[in-house]
């Protein structure tokens, strides 16, 4: 299926609500009411819902709960509230996906947001859209396997959502990846034209006379998110990092290569964290 074709199937590219609307339109502002944001949010009782119980999870590890919109912003930052809102709304998008396996996707997206804004802030590249275009990165996948199900699965059987080599293969299969679908989602909902960018480029960030410097960190950070889901060691770290991307936009690979970093969540914590609640 051409991705023109895909894109047309029904329920394939979810319509944005009002809340998220607002939300996006804030990112084109240089000074956010965040009072004003956190109204926006509240005034859609399940995506506040939502979005407590994402801010409240060991993903997060807040040192206390809390309680509303106003408050998630205050102990998070407008950055992480806004893109968790807009990311509640694309999963309530695909909330039936049979074969996969959404906690671990929405947890890997996670992980990739925290590592985009983690590279972004030393090499000074914008951390508000590279950690909202981190999240929502891999969206385009869900897109597919909504549009086209039946190919969708069979490509899962033989090579995973998050392995290494997903866009290849996508690409061979079809002619394009969850790269370009997610860009065509990003376009439809309105995103900032460089958020559009970053999550297109992303696969080949500087091929083709292209550069997009936060396509080059998501490259990186969904690497890295997607090697801690393999439970990849210290060697395959090694011998799998981009460094040709990491070169150009002056990342230290050892912020990355590192099996124990920051900006990274580790599963079995996480895991053990939300059993014990």
């Amino acid at each position: 299926m051409n991705i023109e074709k895909l894109l047309k199937q029904p329920n394939a590219l979810p319509s944005a609500p009002k809340v998220v609307r607002q939300l996006i339109e804030t990112f084109e502002q240089e000074d956010v009411d965040v009072m004003k944001a956190a109204s926006y949010i509240e005034s859609d009782p399940v995506l506040t819902a939502k979005l407590l119980k994402m801010a409240n999870s060991a993903f997060f590890g807040l040192n206390r709960n809390v309680t509303t919109a106003r408050d998630a912003i205050s102990v998070m930052g407008l950055i992480k509230v806004r893109a968790l809102v807009i990311g509640a709304a694309l999963g309530d998008g695909f909330h039936t996906l049979g074969s996969v396996n959404l906690g671990q996707f929405w947890r890997y997206s996670l992980n990739t947001a925290n590592l985009s804004r983690y590279l972004a802030l030393p090499i000074k590249i914008d951390e508000n859209t590279a950690f909202t275009a981190g999240l929502i990165h891999g969206i385009g996948e869900l897109v597919m396997h909504v549009g086209m199900p039946e190919a969708m699965i069979d490509l899962d059987r033989s090579i995973p959502m998050l392995d290494l080599k997903r866009a290849r293969a996508e690409r061979g299969l079809f002619g394009y990846s969850y790269a370009d679908v997610g860009a065509a989602l990003a376009r439809e909902w309105k995103f900032p034209k460089k958020m559009v960018n970053a999550i297109e480029h992303q696969v080949a960030p500087f091929d083709n006379d292209v550069y997009e410097p936060i396509a080059g960190v998501i490259h990186i950070a969904n690497w890295r998110a997607r090697a801690e889901e393999l439970s990849m060691g210290s060697q395959g770290l090694i011998n799998t990092y981009p460094d040709s991307i990491g070169l150009v936009l002056g990342v230290d690979p050892d912020t990355v290569i590192r099996e124990e970093i920051p900006a990274l969540t580790r599963i079995a914590a996480a895991e053990q964290a939300e059993t014990a609640h």
